[in-house]
């Protein structure tokens, strides 16, 4: 799968998710760091495949998350058929009153609910891995947070739990030790959030016509393979993604009101290359993990319900780049004293210079990308 080495995560969490007796754990590992794999190690270490009921359950707060994350187990257990797995997600019906023989069961927190508590489609007591990966989306997202705690609290006391986040603020430890009993703690100090392959600039400009054409000369100087473009509205990623398609770019368009399988294939589509440019709102912050994405734009910068900046939002977007220690870069368009301010904030919170950049001056961009 092209681990060379164990990542930091890797090194530290391993020792622990493989255990005889199960540890319990909460880790903070930023995007791009190898977690998925650590925890899905760990899940198909745990699995005794003679056995035919599910024995592993992971929870995750997208569909398009779950659908990853289960990729990654395919991938990794591939030499081990015996060994299968569903998904518990919105769409794939399971009949009442059947039960399911896969070991393996990855979901969003609603629907796997339902085939533990109505459906009865799996033992929760038979669960010997459990895992909540992405714990800070989890707890952002209207109802997870309860349906976490209902699922965990449907568990065996034996069971290992794994609770995975890139972020730490207050509320999630709070959720994470109600729901992760005796764990063992990973923690980052915050400036090593910032993955630090990550070169992080800002670009001043009037409106957005002009943060269009500072996009459109980033774009046209660097010889890059994909770009994420971040707006804040649906709205603007729908008027920016038909800019850029006038100006012959391939482009896709992602937002939360697509059915969840047009979201899937548009990722699949931007995965293989087909279109270089994803424009999207903050659907896809989280985890989705695209190899050639060189450069994530802030078209507009990701900011709280007071105004403030969400910072880890920002990390979330910024780390769709840099993955596994490959070179990234990160561009925020500044239109306003506000947004000068948020950039300012942002620089504070981690301890960071974000560096101004002419994207008029050809040559000083290019200078840059060295």
């Amino acid at each position: 799968m092209g681990f060379n080495r164990p990542s930091r995560i890797q090194e530290n969490a391993l020792p622990m998710m493989l255990a005889e007796p199960p540890q319990n754990l909460i880790a903070q590992s930023q995007s791009g760091t190898g977690k998925t794999a650590a925890f899905s190690l760990a899940m198909l270490s745990h699995v005794n495949p003679s056995n035919k009921w599910t024995q592993c359950l992971c929870i995750a707060p997208t569909y398009e998350l779950a659908v990853q994350i289960g990729q990654v187990i395919e991938q990794m257990g591939k030499f081990y058929p015996e060994v299968k797995l569903t998904y518990a997600i919105r769409g794939n019906r399971v009949p009442r009153g059947t039960t399911i023989e896969e070991q393996i069961v990855i979901g969003t927190p609603g629907t796997v609910l339902d085939w533990s508590l109505k459906l009865k489609v799996f033992d929760p007591k038979k669960i010997r891995v459990f895992v909540l990966d992405e714990a800070d989306v989890m707890i952002a997202t209207q109802g997870h947070q309860d349906q976490s705690i209902r699922i965990q609290r449907l568990l065996p006391k034996d069971c290992q739990m794994l609770l995975l986040s890139a972020t730490f603020e207050d509320s999630v430890w709070r959720f994470a030790e109600r729901v992760i009993p005796d764990p063992n703690i990973i923690k980052l100090k915050r400036e090593e959030e910032t993955l630090d392959t990550i070169k992080q600039f800002y670009v001043v400009c009037k409106e957005k016509e002009d943060k269009f054409t500072a996009l459109c000369n980033i774009y046209g100087s660097l010889t890059i393979a994909q770009a994420m473009i971040f707006c804040h509205t649906r709205k603007m990623a729908a008027w920016l993604s038909g800019q850029l398609s006038k100006e012959g770019h391939q482009v896709a368009l992602l937002s939360g009101e697509m059915m969840v399988e047009q979201r899937a294939s548009v990722i699949q589509r931007f995965r293989e290359g087909k279109e270089k440019v994803l424009v999207t709102t903050n659907v896809c912050s989280r985890g989705i993990d695209v190899e050639q994405v060189s450069i994530v734009v802030n078209f507009d910068l990701p900011v709280d319900r007071d105004g403030n900046a969400d910072n880890e939002t920002y990390l979330h977007r910024i780390g769709r780049t840099g993955r596994f220690g490959k070179k990234g870069f990160a561009f925020n368009l500044v239109d306003s004293q506000e947004s000068m301010d948020l950039i300012n904030q942002i620089e504070l919170h981690f301890d960071r210079k974000i560096l101004k950049l002419d994207t008029d001056d050809l040559d000083e961009l290019e200078r840059m990308m060295i």
